[in-house]
């Protein structure tokens, strides 16, 4: 179907947003068009500024709009403990769980030879780097439960382990409420792995 070109450009845009197929791409440019131009100025704005106003900690690589981050100047958190993540998604998560009072680490990614991505490809260099300071006592692998997070873990495990830090890795299982006939073998298997005492 023809669409005058700035509809087009727009339309274009949004399906370069990850989860946006060519349907909700047309019927977001058409909420778009159909909205106040201050909302739309607003919009375009924030757009803007996010990408210009926020930057990676210098120290961690979590997003920031200060360097460092809030979280690395807080002098009240733990220098003991660091939890390695892949994304900024990620910190956000475990923040607001409330109870974890560490340090993080994001790797901007997950080794994967699938996608020509290695280790020197993601933040493990500065990970390396930040373990030389006495202070760390235990590393935490949080990457996702799946093949790219699960290589990554064992890559920084096997790098990390000579220099004595502990390293540990979050549990993989059931969730709260779910049933054990709808989980798949997988899960199940990592559920039976990780028991602990009661």
């Amino acid at each position: 179907m023809y669409y005058p070109e700035p509809i087009s450009k727009l339309i274009d845009s949004f399906t370069k947003l990850p989860g946006i197929g060519p349907k909700t791409a047309v019927r977001l440019a058409f909420f778009v068009l159909n909205m106040k131009e201050n909302d739309v100025l607003d919009f375009a704005k924030a757009l803007v500024n996010a990408k210009r106003e926020l930057t990676h900690c210098s120290v961690c690589g979590h997003i920031t709009d200060q360097d460092p981050c809030q979280i690395c100047s807080d002098h009240t958190r733990d220098d003991s403990v660091i939890c390695v993540v892949q994304d900024p998604k990620d910190v956000i998560a475990m923040e607001k769980m409330r109870e974890f009072n560490g340090r993080y680490h994001v790797l901007h990614g997950a080794i994967s030879p699938m996608d020509g991505i290695g280790p020197e490809d993601i933040n493990v260099p500065d990970l390396i780097k930040r373990l030389k300071d006495d202070k760390v006592e235990e590393l935490i692998l949080a990457t996702n439960p799946n093949v790219e997070g699960e290589a990554t873990a064992m890559y920084i495990s096997r790098l990390v382990k000579p220099s004595g830090i502990r390293i540990t890795r979050i549990a993989h299982g059931l969730p709260m409420g779910g049933d054990l006939e709808y989980a798949d073998e997988v899960t199940l298997s990592k559920a039976l792995e990780g028991r602990r005492e009661l």
